[in-house]
């Protein structure tokens, strides 16, 4: 919960404008310059920061300026002076660029954490040129159907994360059969359908994965909504949404893109493939939410 608020400077914002109203409202006209409830505009410099943490550092001088302004004359202490004040003064603007700058490192690990998983996607990838940005593909598709199923920014950037790396478990296995260019025998095929599970088994240590969905999707992309699926054979709504939304991203892809077994299919014949298996490989309202991102495109 508290992860989420970070990602939501806006909600600090809205936090500084109301503290500060309401610390001049009681401080002044309530209870008529009693000192007791200062603590309330430390509170509303240290949503400053926060809420603001983005913005020029004379911005935040101003408004802090502003706020030990409005305690200075809302607030009666018997030794008030121009010193107190810049004392004050000091003391929250010190407070507000503290709280500014860690906002600025929360938002630096974060940024750092999708670069990691850029690059682990990405390493996958160059294992085989042609399946070369395929991990960035599916991702693009998949936000693409959660936007379209109007989930929120942070859902739609936890897609994204699990999207790119739904193939790491493929680092696992053997290049001879990766690269394969013939048909797979049945052992083969059997160490390929193991990909998800080493996957998961990979990156279950990071405690963020298996909170927000990302392992779900790493070890359920190739379920079916029929329950025919792989690793765990789950059906319908049993399959975590996440990772019916990239099953689909996924399949198409693996279709419109050359393979070293194969050449790539026509975009027509991969999106009535998708028609065709609604119901039976995917979830038929998220296929159907997937279809209409084309069928908007062609009206266009």
């Amino acid at each position: 919960m508290i992860k989420q608020l970070f990602n939501k400077p806006i909600y600090f914002r809205y936090s500084f404008v109301i503290v500060l109203a309401f610390s001049v409202i009681l401080n002044s006209l309530i209870l008529h310059g009693d000192s007791n409830f200062y603590i309330l505009y430390i509170f509303s410099v240290i949503f400053l920061g926060i809420g603001f943490y983005n913005k020029p550092y004379w911005f935040l001088i101003f408004w802090t300026v502003i706020t030990v302004t409005c305690r200075y004359f809302s607030i009666t202490d018997s030794d008030s002076n121009f010193g107190i004040f810049l004392i004050h003064l000091l003391t929250y603007l010190l407070i507000t660029l503290i709280s500014a700058e860690l906002m600025k490192y929360v938002q630096k690990v974060k940024e750092d954490h999708f670069a990691l998983t850029t690059a682990l996607a990405n390493a996958l990838d160059s294992r085989d040129r042609y399946t070369l940005h395929h991990s960035e593909n599916v991702a693009k598709y998949a936000v693409q159907i959660a936007e379209k199923m109007n989930l929120s920014k942070e859902t739609c950037e936890i897609i994204c994360k699990g999207a790119l790396l739904h193939d790491i478990g493929k680092i696992g296995i053997p290049e001879h059969i990766l690269g394969k260019t013939g048909k797979l025998t049945h052992e083969e095929f059997e160490t390929i359908k193991n990909h998800p599970k080493l996957g998961h088994n990979m990156i279950k240590h990071i405690g963020d994965f298996s909170k927000n969905g990302i392992l779900d999707i790493v070890l359920h992309h190739h379920e079916r909504y029929d329950g025919k699926g792989y690793p765990a054979g789950l059906k319908g709504k049993e399959i975590p949404l996440f990772a019916r939304i990239v099953g689909i991203a996924d399949t198409f892809d693996a279709m419109t893109t050359k393979r070293v077994y194969r050449d790539e299919f026509d975009i027509n014949y991969a999106l009535n493939e998708i028609r065709k298996n609604k119901g039976t490989q995917f979830d038929p309202e998220i296929a159907d939410v997937f279809l209409s991102l084309f069928e908007e495109n062609h009206n266009r």
